[in-house]
């Protein structure tokens, strides 16, 4: 069976040796408590700790790791028809940084966010991944190079239980193949045992035990949204791509949605790019603000800068004149 999905899986190495891994483990709990970081550590992705080294090490680690772009967009321009939807948009997104992604209906945000996962090709214009260009890859190798994604409307398997969800987003970066698999291989066997295990730290991360065994479609839409979050998380992406998380949100569900996106990022030192129509949650969790208005950027810096630019202002407010 072939599940599509959009990240990376973690890798099952081969168990070090008992007095380096007892060093290892000593070495990273000083750094974790030097850092300030605090809960899971996530198997398979090495940037919680380099994020981790950074906020330890002080301002210096902090401006190296943000001078290094994980996400570069590169004058993109993509055409429907007659209409522009994006026009020469660039901007970069930092390791570990939240970057959010705002404008009005129409602006050209989801039609950005489909670029970069590979649903549209630009005209113009080049996107980099972590080093590599993204048109030089398959749409489905996004997932192995660590880019995950959710969606406006929860895309999950709703006959499916919750857990059988969740394994869905590992499932995609396992080793078993189709003859290994449809075999119950010993190889395979593990693989799921490792999986599940995995899907179950996550269950109970985001508060979803209680739920585990019931099928997806029959969750209220908040739980679904939380599903939909652990699923791209399984793989222990590099970027993960939200686009509107808080829609059809309560107010108390959108408050706790900013406080789990800031621990998302300093849990695993993921980079998260958020579209969102919600001001105050973005201006809340991001440390960069990209502003578009009918497919170009009229805007992109720190969170109050961006919310003071008159351009901004007039593009969600209109003209006096």
């Amino acid at each position: 069976m072939c599940f599509l999905s959009a990240t990376r899986f973690i890798e099952f190495n081969e168990p070090l040796e008992r007095e380096n891994h007892v060093t290892i483990r000593l070495e990273t709990s000083t750094l974790r408590l030097k850092a300030g970081l605090t809960g899971r550590t996530i198997m398979g992705n090495e940037k919680s700790m380099e994020l981790a080294e950074a906020r330890a090490g002080g301002g210096d680690g902090d401006a190296d790791l943000q001078a290094s772009a994980l996400l570069a967009v590169q004058g993109v321009t993509i055409r429907f028809g007659g209409v522009t939807a994006l026009e020469d948009v660039s901007f970069e997104v930092a390791r570990g940084a939240i970057c959010g992604l705002i404008g009005p209906n129409g602006a050209g945000k989801t039609t950005l966010f489909n670029c970069i996962s590979r649903l549209y090709d630009p005209d113009a214009g080049s996107i980099v991944f972590d080093g590599r260009p993204l048109s030089s890859c398959a749409r489905h190798e996004l997932a192995s190079l660590g880019i995950a994604r959710t969606f406006q409307n929860v895309a999950l398997f709703s006959t499916m239980t919750v857990r059988e969800n969740v394994c869905v987003g590992a499932h995609a970066m396992g080793r078993g193949g189709f003859l290994s698999n449809a075999l119950a291989m010993p190889a395979s066997r593990r693989e799921e045992v490792k999986i599940t295990e995995h899907a179950d730290a996550l269950i109970e991360e985001f508060g979803l035990k209680a739920v585990a065994d019931r099928p997806a479609g029959a969750l209220p839409f908040g739980i679904r949204k939380r599903v939909e979050l652990a699923r791209a998380l399984a793989k222990g992406p590099k970027l993960l791509l939200l686009d509107e998380p808080a829609g059809g949100l309560n107010h108390s569900e959108v408050d706790g949605l900013a406080d789990e996106i800031r621990a998302i990022r300093d849990r695993r030192g993921v980079a998260v790019l958020l579209v969102e129509h919600h001001m105050n949650l973005v201006m809340r969790v991001s440390d960069q603000v990209v502003a578009l208005d009918f497919g170009r950027v009229i805007a992109n810096g720190k969170p109050d800068e961006v919310r003071a630019n008159r351009e901004v202002v007039r593009a969600y407010l209109g003209s006096a004149n």
